[in-house]
């Protein structure tokens, strides 16, 4: 999507708020012992209350609101039975349709108590998504987002998930330009003045590919692999891009 009026603006911050603070409340409210499913369904009556409608479930007939993933469990998990525990890595992805606009988000936190890998991985994590941030600007080239994200985890000794990237969004939840999470110098498009983007790095102690989990849906990390995620729908301009899933 492409940003051409001040109502699409207004339009893409109204449904980027209540993400934002939908994701907010989640991960605010998550403790050991409660189920996914619980943390979901306060997600659900929070879209609910505010009008909006779950993405996935809107885009994709995803069998829950939010996607919740868990430990080994990188992204796209299905809520259901499974308990917090302390120490867990928990990421929350939020996404929603809002009178014919998307806005996405997602964050990751550890249930405490935490390590100082832990930590690294998620701090290291966030840090690559504001410089990537910082240079998402109109005309710069699409393969710098991937260029920082390699660079960091890799200064932090970390890897990056391959096949799992960043999207254009906006009239629906997955649009072009398709972003890859890693380098890929030969790749010459550059980000349009308006275009309406998530960036989302992966970040992970383990191999560079997710694997998808038999139940069709869950992407998975090797054994004892933890990754971390943070991301924000933003619009490019000619400066720094106008993020629409601030609280």
């Amino acid at each position: 999507m492409t940003v051409d009026s001040d109502e699409d603006l207004e339009a893409l911050k109204k449904v980027g708020r209540i993400v934002a603070r939908c994701l907010r409340m989640m991960l605010e409210a998550a403790r050991p012992g409660m189920s996914t499913l619980e943390l979901d369904e306060l997600g659900a009556r929070f879209l609910a209350k505010h009008g909006a409608e779950s993405a996935p479930r809107l885009s994709y007939d995803f069998p829950g609101a939010t996607c919740i993933s868990i430990n080994e469990e990188i992204a796209h998990g299905i809520p259901g039975d499974r308990l917090l525990a302390a120490g867990d890595v928990l990421n929350v992805d939020v996404s929603a349709e809002l009178g014919g606009y998307f806005a996405d988000t997602g964050g990751s936190m550890v249930l405490s108590p935490s390590t100082p890998a832990l930590d690294l991985l998620l701090g290291s994590t966030k840090l690559a998504l504001n410089r990537c941030i910082e240079k998402a600007t109109a005309g710069a080239r699409i393969s710098e987002v991937g260029r920082i994200i390699e660079a960091q985890a890799t200064k932090s000794g970390f890897g990056v998930i391959r096949n799992l990237g960043s999207h254009g969004v906006g009239r629906a939840l997955h649009e072009p330009p398709e972003i890859p999470g890693h380098y890929v110098p030969q790749d010459q498009r550059r980000f349009q003045l308006g275009s309406v983007i998530t960036i989302e790095p992966f970040l992970t102690t383990g191999p560079a590919l997710a694997e998808e989990a038999d139940d069709g849906w869950t992407l998975l990390n090797a054994p004892g692999g933890r990754s971390a995620q943070f991301e924000h729908t933003m619009v490019i301009t000619k400066r720094r891009p106008v993020i629409v899933t601030h609280p």
